[in-house]
């Protein structure tokens, strides 16, 4: 007799895989510090719970056949992928587009506070869904359209290899949205150093799991790390 067991998921001819990576944990933004800038970009470093969780995402995919490691031009993305880099033997390669949403008024860090003060902008924002809401900040689709145009342009790179891109809350969020064709605020809050695993080939974009945390908590709750 004939038996059909179910079959593993195979990604298709000339199919890049991409995992997207969230950046470990940075430091606190402490009220009149703002962090400094690149890219007019906050760039704060890795807390040392960032620091620890970069080490477990290191765990988590060292034994994966990534062929090539992309980094944003901020440091966090960096210090998160560096663990892993040294593992496997690849250099981190830049691409400024990975970088974080732009947040305008509120760069620096100010966001934070703005947001947990419910400035009157913040409060727009999460009502309408749209990061243009803060004063000068990027639109929606302006972080969108630079973020999906780096990862066509990776993915016919990498095409039948698996990458590992190493980038933001805001991005996985815009990236995955467009995947799925529908708000990016509904992917909003992605886990520090989590993962995300997107297929992509010439007409279709695939998500294959989204905000993969296991690694570094539970379900819920992130774990602390050791002493």
């Amino acid at each position: 007799m004939t038996s059909y067991p179910q079959p593993s998921f195979t990604p298709p001819p000339g199919a890049c895989q991409v995992i997207l990576v969230r950046h470990g944990q940075s430091i606190p933004y402490i009220d009149g510090e703002p962090f400094p800038l690149v890219d007019g970009h906050g760039d704060p470093p890795l807390s040392p719970r960032g620091l620890w969780q970069a080490d477990q995402v290191c765990t988590r995919l060292a034994n994966e056949p990534i062929s090539a490691i992309y980094v944003s031009s901020l440091t966090r993305t960096h210090q998160t992928a560096a663990p892993l880099a040294a593992q496997i033997g690849l250099d981190p390669k830049i691409e400024r587009d990975l970088r974080e949403v732009y947040l305008g008024d509120f760069e620096g860090g100010i966001f934070r506070k703005m947001s947990a003060d419910d400035h009157p902008a913040a409060v727009e924002m999460r009502q309408r869904g749209d990061w243009a809401a803060i004063p000068n900040a990027e639109t929606n689709e302006q972080l969108r359209a630079r973020t999906v145009g780096v990862l066509e342009r990776l993915a016919t790179d990498h095409q039948d290899e698996l990458i590992a891109v190493v980038c933001h809350g805001g991005v996985i969020a815009a990236i995955v949205g467009h995947t799925m064709q529908q708000s990016p605020w509904l992917y909003s809050g992605v886990r520090n150093a989590s993962l995300s695993h997107i297929v992509i080939t010439e007409d279709r974009w695939q998500l294959r799991s989204f905000n993969d945390a296991a690694h570094v908590g539970s379900l819920v709750g992130d774990h602390d790390p050791p002493d």
